[in-house]
């Protein structure tokens, strides 16, 4: 009798997020300064783009030492031990072959009999990470995963695309019976291959078509929204929020304007009211790739304190190349209890501001590559993890 009603239990119980946290290099650029340096109008960067700051990630906080950064809050003794499963998504890769999860496995003292895998896909990276750990607990009801976006977004100073430049990870615990948000089964992907975004393995920074990646975002946006109508899974009424992936907040807001005329005024002024809490902590830190759609539901949930247990929000995913997925989940009892509103927010607010020739050099500093040995300088001492140097081509952490 008991394995039935187990077996019954594992039918109706929830899955999905059980905690989560952020983490962001202790110092930024300021944007108008920025746009002066480049001889650009600052509300091309503040309105046209949509972003105020940008995280810029000094030499020994790399997607590894981030990654764990953001991690470790959510770890207990309790937690580790649970652990089956351990997922980093990232498009700032570190190694051809070794996956940069198994360098946070070892920072994070994580038990050894666990699966530890790095995952691929451009932005979308996270989201394959978090419905492989959603898989896992499933699977293992009585294990939880980590899922964790880590990333440092280049383009080049002076270029087009740097003012979309960031740095951060964000770090989800992900289980059965989950605190923070339940995840539906039911989600619309697409996978097609264009070339709006790439990083070719001999290049440090990323290459873009930015209109024609605008256009890919918005049409696969449009093609996911349109297919989860007719499958039933929109339902705007009973929607609290609709999250985007936030390369920079305007992207995400002409995502959202597709909607209007698709749902009554009242439905659409909820879902834009609630848009701009879930770009707060973005646009202060900028492009995190992997992890800004997360970012956003940190931020929503730190930001807007009329949300309440029940309350159903949509999570659009895309990553260039290109991959979306549209899904939904649900707030659960307790969410708040795992928020850490006062402590982001001293985060962002106690970061050191640098001038354009102090971000430029920091920018154009890099890592020796001769398997010479380098020491690192640590640059943030509120920071557990950080690379101390290399020697022999090998990372060394702390």
């Amino acid at each position: 009798m008991r394995n039935l009603e187990s077996e019954e239990h594992r039918e109706t119980r929830g899955f999905g997020i059980d905690k989560l946290n952020f983490y962001t290099p202790n110092q930024y650029v300021d944007l108008v300064e920025l746009a002066r340096a480049r001889c650009v109008d600052p509300d091309k960067y503040l309105i046209g783009i949509g972003q105020e700051r940008m995280a810029v990630a000094p030499v020994d906080q790399d997607i590894v030492s981030m990654g764990a950064n953001a991690a470790e809050p959510l770890l207990d003794d309790v937690t580790r031990a649970s652990l089956g499963l351990l997922v980093l998504g990232t498009e700032s890769g570190i190694d051809q072959s070794k996956a940069a999860a198994l360098f946070v496995h070892q920072l994070l003292a994580l038990p050894e009999g666990m699966r530890v895998m790095e995952i691929k896909e451009a932005c979308y990276g996270a989201t394959a990470g978090l419905m492989v750990a959603l898989d896992f607990v499933r699977s293992h009801p009585d294990r939880r995963a980590l899922v964790i976006a880590s990333d440092i977004a280049r383009y080049g100073l002076d270029t087009p695309g740097e003012v979309t430049q960031g740095a951060g990870a964000v770090a989800m615990i992900v289980s059965a019976d989950p605190t923070v948000l339940a995840i539906e089964p039911g989600t619309v992907v697409a996978s097609r291959s264009t070339y709006d975004f790439w990083r070719p393995n001999y290049s440090t920074v990323a290459f873009a078509q930015g209109k024609y990646s605008e256009e890919v975002y918005l049409a696969m946006f449009r093609d996911a929204w349109n297919r989860a109508s007719q499958m039933g899974l929109t339902c705007p009424e009973g929607l609290a929020a609709q999250l985007f992936h936030i390369p920079f907040s305007k992207m995400g807001r002409k995502g959202l304007r597709t909607l209007q005329g698709m749902m009554t005024d009242d439905d659409y002024g909820r879902l834009a009211n609630r848009f701009e809490d879930s770009i707060r902590y973005g646009r202060q830190v900028g492009n995190i790739y992997t992890g800004s759609l997360y970012l956003g539901l940190i931020s929503l949930l730190e930001n807007d304190s009329s949300l309440r247990p029940g309350d159903r929000m949509g999570l659009f995913s895309y990553g260039s190349g290109s991959e979306a997925e549209l899904f939904f989940g649900k707030l659960c009892s307790g969410f708040q209890s795992e928020l850490n509103s006062a402590g982001h927010r001293a985060m962002l607010e106690g970061r050191t501001k640098l001038c354009v020739e102090e971000y430029e050099r920091v920018f154009n500093a890099g890592l020796v590559q001769d398997g010479s040995r380098q020491v690192l300088e640590r640059s943030d001492f509120d920071a557990p993890h950080y690379l101390t140097g290399l020697d022999r081509h090998q990372r060394l952490y702390r």
